[in-house]
């Protein structure tokens, strides 16, 4: 007979009447048989991971885009991004998901300036979303939405309350404050829980890199 033990690093299943007989054996150990990494990843949590991009205008206005009708969260406002493609890194679905969805190419570095780890989303398990900079967006830069999509807006952080966002307002509002600070945010479930230490790109480093981009 066997039995699984979970090791908190490792699951390892244990021959029963093995270990029995090992044990007779004065000093001898417990025999386990180690599972293969590819059998013991399947018993693992499964986590989707998502990057949104915060841009802002030149008054320090958060851009947002509307969930166009038809779409799961029709009416709901919130970052351009989405969930990365297979073997996309972050970084690169934040440049992707900015394009197809608001027609704006990124060119500039990418700072990261928060995560949030939801646990479990609409019953389908965990998500954790990564957040960039994607710096100030020039006056009469051009918009094209994707159909995902029907409006946009610069919204301050005083309007955010009246806004139906898709997710917490907080969420948005310690973004804007690592933004502007040169921090970064550790979020879970959308509310902060702690404050990184600073990338020491301040808003002077921000600046010169928009104008650079």
């Amino acid at each position: 007979m066997e039995r699984a033990i979970s090791t908190g690093v490792l699951q390892v299943t244990v021959n029963e009447e093995a270990e029995a007989a090992a044990q007779a054996d004065a000093g001898s150990e417990p025999a386990v048989v180690w599972v293969p990494r590819e059998e013991w990843i399947k018993t693992q949590p499964q986590v989707l991971i998502g990057s949104c991009v915060m841009l802002l205008d030149s008054q320090g206005r958060i851009m947002l885009v509307r969930y166009a009708p038809g779409q799961p969260m029709a009416g709901d406002w919130w970052l351009p991004g989405g969930m990365l493609d297979h073997g996309e890194d972050p970084c690169a679905a934040a440049r992707r998901e900015t394009y197809e969805e608001i027609g704006v190419e990124l060119r500039s570095a990418l700072r990261l300036i928060g995560i949030d780890h939801r646990v479990d989303v609409c019953g389908t398990g965990p998500v954790l979303d990564c957040f960039f900079d994607g710096g100030t967006l020039a006056e009469g830069t051009p918009i094209r939405l994707s159909p995902e999509h029907d409006q946009y807006a610069f919204v301050s952080l005083d309007e955010l309350q009246d806004v139906q966002t898709a997710a917490d307002v907080r969420t948005l509002t310690a973004l804007h404050a690592a933004v502007t600070s040169g921090t970064a945010v550790c979020m879970r479930e959308g509310e902060p829980v702690q404050e990184l230490a600073g990338s020491g790109a301040g808003p002077g480093d921000r600046q010169m890199r928009d104008s650079a981009g």
